[in-house]
């Protein structure tokens, strides 16, 4: 414990740089739950969608129609806000999408106050999805 106390008074700029960096992350961390939404990027999307996720395209139909992702839902989000049902159960995985993430974001809160346990927004949105080269129909 000596050697603890003789590092810490001999270093105390590394020191200051550690509890700083550990504030940092803290302060990230805590920023990220207060979002209450959870983005996910194309690739965990892809798992999640393997194991039976489904997925929410929150943008209006003319968009949609233009191009989505293979088997998604089109539901937006003016419906979401108005309370329309997306899911039969509440405990199945969603991922909401929209063109580039924010209006998916708000659609996943929006859910997740409505008592949907797990929901994701895709991060980058449709055009994060065409980034990776992922499959898009018409």
């Amino acid at each position: 414990m000596g050697q603890l106390a003789e590092f810490i008074t001999n270093h105390p700029w590394l020191m200051l740089g550690l509890v700083a960096s550990w504030i940092a992350v803290m302060v990230y961390e805590i920023r990220l739950k207060s979002r209450g939404t959870t983005e996910i990027g194309a690739a965990d999307a892809v798992r999640l969608i393997n194991k039976g996720a489904a997925v929410i395209d929150v943008r209006e139909p003319a968009a949609f129609a233009e191009g989505h992702i293979v088997g998604a839902k089109n539901v937006p989000l003016a419906q979401i806000e108005a309370g329309g049902e997306v899911a039969k159960k509440k405990n199945k995985v969603l991922i909401t999408v929209c063109d580039r993430g924010t209006t998916s974001s708000k659609a996943a809160r929006v859910l997740r106050a409505a008592g949907y346990e797990s929901v994701f927004s895709l991060r980058g949105g449709l055009a994060g999805w065409r980034a990776e080269n992922l499959p898009v129909v018409k």
